[in-house]
């Protein structure tokens, strides 16, 4: 087929241009790396107009103008709510920012996602969940693996009741040379931690939901940090992180509890020596288990040992994950469809990670209420 000449990016323009339903006048509180992916697949939904952008770095407010066009650019969030008055905000921040930049918004009557993860502690979580329900607004977290075609799957398989009831499941969130070399990941004060909260509650949420999203009671957890803090000149594909400013673990692993009965097992790296990069969960239920990747559900028929695997998943990359779950957030605010991963979902994740991070501070198993 001939190429008629017109960019995906202006095809998009034009949609939006012809379109006259209702519009989601958005701002974006943080204008880093996450943002420029958020406004990307915006640019797709014609029911979105972006109105304004907060961020404390100059630089960022600048690619924001000269990049996507906007115009209403603002150091200081606040003065933004104040003047602009956006119908929804989306926090792009750091993950200290996340309660304060939500919370100000909530209260200024706009409907929030945050990125993940939700705050840096339960209590955070409440509060932010607590503002969104006084001001009558929805608060969505940005959980885009929950939205991925295999996770899905397993979940309608759970509800069907292929599983009965889960004992066990097993995540991991492992990279054998992946520091972020970016950003501030690497600083506790900022980030709350390491890659437990950074890119372990990616498998710890898609798994918990998975399993039906019992209540976490207990945890035990231990932490490591052993070569992030070190300078290091091993070929990777994130060389020359900050070593100097690195104070987050580079391995935690967790063990939880919950109030059914079933258990968690958590298993998360930014720098391991492991063979290869795993990104996975496992869960074994008295009827059948199964595997995020390779997708597969394990269990017994016509007295045979059976193992399923789906003929056709649709397509689970990550940028197509990111506009699934904004999709969902847009749709919660302008019609009322419910969120996939309300506050709620983000505050249950929270009490996992701050249970493990607990633990290996007391050294012993710690209670989560």
């Amino acid at each position: 087929m001939a190429s008629t000449g017109v960019s995906t990016e202006s095809f998009a323009r034009e949609k939006k241009s012809h379109y006259k339903g209702p519009r989601l006048k958005l701002a974006m509180i943080g204008c880093g790396g996450i943002s420029e992916t958020q406004l990307r697949a915006f640019e797709s939904m014609p029911d979105v107009e972006i109105v304004a952008g907060a961020d404390i770095n100059p630089h960022r407010l600048e690619i924001m103008k000269d990049t996507y066009g906007i115009s209403a650019l603002y150091a200081d969030y606040h003065q933004m709510l104040k003047e602009i008055k956006p119908d929804a905000v989306s926090v792009c921040t750091p993950n200290a920012v996340h309660a304060p930049a939500t919370i100000a918004s909530l209260k200024a009557g706009a409907h929030v996602i945050t990125e993940k993860p939700m705050a840096m502690s339960p209590q955070e979580c409440q509060s932010m969940i607590d503002a969104a329900v006084k001001a009558r607004r929805q608060l969505a977290v940005g959980f885009q693996y929950r939205f991925h075609p295999a996770t899905q799957m397993l979940r309608r398989a759970r509800d069907e009741g292929q599983f009965g009831n889960v004992m066990f499941v097993k995540c991991q969130a492992l990279r054998r040379r992946g520091i972020p070399n970016w950003g501030v990941f690497g600083q506790k004060q900022l980030q709350g931690g390491g890659p437990m909260i950074d890119i372990g509650v990616h498998v710890i949420e898609m798994a918990h939901y998975v399993m039906g999203s019992p209540e976490p009671v207990a945890a035990t957890g231990k932490t490591w940090t052993y070569m992030g803090n070190k300078p290091n000149d091993v070929v990777s594909m994130w060389p020359d992180w900050d070593w100097k400013t690195y104070n987050v673990e580079d391995l935690a692993i967790g063990h939880i509890r919950f109030a059914n009965g079933a258990v968690m097992q958590i298993e998360a790296c930014f720098a391991g020596h492991i063979e290869r990069d795993i990104w996975n969960f496992t869960l074994v239920g008295e009827k059948g288990g199964a595997t995020w990747d390779p997708t597969a559900i394990f269990t017994d028929r016509a007295g045979t040992m059976t193992n399923t695997t789906p003929a056709f998943l649709p397509e689970g990359d990550f940028f197509t994950l990111f506009k699934l779950k904004l999709r969902n957030f847009v749709d919660g605010v302008l019609r009322d469809q419910p969120l996939e991963a309300p506050g709620e979902a983000g505050a249950a994740v929270q009490k996992i990670v701050d249970g493990v991070y607990r633990s290996s501070d007391a050294g012993k198993e710690v209670p989560i209420r």
